[in-house]
């Protein structure tokens, strides 16, 4: 009886120490100054090989789940979509765009800020090269800021109001290096949309697509 008690502690208390270090390494990534590491804007390879070190890092998370973990994908939202799915996630998307345009058009121009260098910084990047990004944001940043983050956050703390919370505050002041600190006014109210779209759905497909529609109409129309 005792050995069976330890054994369920023991594997509680493995299964806890996986979840700290899987947020860890979901949450603290975009925290680093990767960017600046690689000078990232130094020419176009550098600029592919940012994206890359991303798209590698969000495959070490996948395989983290399924080969650390031992869970399925599903467990961070990967489901099976439906077409009411895939419509609610480009209502959302529209939202966010008229929420973030009252912001932009309207907020900034009375406070007197503009984000000009950075959109100078991302205008001259070839148009493939900007595709790139704005998938790689939608996929990386919602398995990794909402997906993961919120599930293991929920079951670390039964709490979904603390996992929705942390992992939208996270991701909003992760957009502060590049943009500056006035950005998190366009991060945060995104980020706080796409946190609820995804407590309320549970499916990273239709954030994914509500994040592809904002970031696509931004960078790429």
């Amino acid at each position: 009886m005792h050995t069976q008690i330890e054994k369920q502690r023991f594997m509680a208390g493995r299964e806890k120490h996986l979840l700290l270090v899987g947020l860890i390494l979901a949450l603290g990534f975009f925290s680093l100054p990767i960017g600046a590491w690689i000078d990232q804007f130094a020419n176009l390879a550098h600029m592919v090989a940012y994206e890359l070190i991303i798209w590698s890092w969000v495959a070490l998370m996948l395989l983290y789940v399924g080969m650390v973990e031992r869970k399925p994908l599903s467990s961070i939202g990967f489901r099976m979509p439906g077409v009411r799915d895939g419509v609610i996630g480009v209502l959302t998307g529209v939202l966010i765009l008229v929420a973030l345009g009252l912001i932009y058009y309207v907020l900034f121009p009375l406070l007197h800020w503009n984000e000009q260098q950075q959109i100078n910084q991302v205008a001259v990047m070839p148009y493939w090269l900007s595709l790139l990004i704005v998938v790689r944001a939608a996929v990386s940043e919602e398995i990794l800021f909402r997906g993961y983050a919120i599930e293991r956050i929920q079951q670390l703390t039964g709490s979904r109001s603390i996992a929705g919370i942390v992992s939208c505050l996270v991701f909003t002041l992760d957009h502060v290096g590049f943009w500056g600190w006035h950005h998190v006014f366009i991060a945060g109210l995104a980020g706080a949309i796409l946190t609820l779209l995804y407590l309320w759905r549970r499916n990273l497909w239709i954030n994914m697509l509500a994040h592809f529609i904002v970031d696509g109409a931004a960078f790429l129309l």
